[in-house]
């Protein structure tokens, strides 16, 4: 593993201690579900996750071989993936990874909430970095869709998984439009805005919510939608975060709004 950028941001308030992971376990892990890891491996992968340590998060939790263990890293990984890197072979190189690990994880641990959640996040992001329209010529929308749909079926308040099927209805619709992917694919309107919506009443203080709320009505109804999309990311961007990937959330939502 090649030497990963450094979080960008002052992480002293994100490193928590063992006990204090635990104290903010359930804020820190509301929207994915999560469950307190009993190992102290996959707890420091974890810690290492928080505190913005994405490539040691990976080690961490690859080495403590366990489901826990291997969601931090998957989710160190794409994290890291999302926000840190510019190249896109690099990206895409990276997600790649996390869609081979986690789908492997699915099958060693089929109950993992996480293992199918990151497979499908990985090849959501996968997808967006070679573009949709390849993505739906290769079928990688409907093993993201699946992952999703199992991912709900272990954890019907997951809200990550929410907003990822929000993106994946409004992708789908902005590439081919409502009448083709109603069609073909199942998607509509109604039901990305509910997802959506379904999100924030399960992580109401949630920045990522909002930007992926925002960035959906920007995919589908363009500037007809410039003010919700403005007001979402306002309030993402007046956000406190308590983790790395909140805090790069929050910055992202305030670039937003300077363009």
């Amino acid at each position: 593993m090649s030497n990963w950028k450094a979080f960008p941001h002052d992480a002293a308030a994100f490193n928590y201690s063992r006990d204090d992971l635990w104290k903010h376990w359930e804020r820190l892990h509301a929207g994915d579900q999560e469950p307190w890891p009993e190992d102290e491996a996959s707890q420091d992968a974890w810690r290492a996750y928080h505190r913005g340590d994405f490539q040691n998060a990976v080690a961490l939790g690859l080495k403590a071989e366990t489901a826990s263990g291997m969601n931090a890293a998957n989710k160190a990984q794409s994290i890291y993936a999302t926000y840190l890197v510019a190249d896109e072979d690099e990206k895409k190189e990276l997600f790649e990874e996390v869609v081979d690990r986690a789908e492997i994880a699915t099958k060693e641990y089929p109950n993992s909430i996480n293992a199918h959640y990151q497979h499908a996040y990985a090849l959501g992001r996968y997808s967006q970095a070679i573009s949709i329209a390849k993505a739906l010529t290769q079928g990688l929308a409907g093993k993201c869709k699946a992952s999703l749909d199992h991912t709900l079926a272990l954890a019907p308040e997951h809200a990550e998984a929410h907003i990822a099927l929000g993106a994946y209805h409004a992708e789908i619709i902005g590439k081919v439009g409502s009448m083709v992917g109603s069609l073909t694919y199942g998607v509509s309107k109604d039901a990305c805005e509910a997802h959506y919506q379904r999100a924030l009443e399960l992580i109401p203080g949630s920045a990522i919510a909002r930007i992926e709320y925002a960035n959906g009505l920007l995919t589908i109804f363009g500037n007809k939608k410039i003010k919700d999309a403005t007001a979402l990311y306002e309030e993402a961007a007046e956000s406190t975060p308590l983790d790395a990937m909140e805090k790069l959330d929050v910055e992202f939502a305030k670039s937003e709004l300077s363009d």
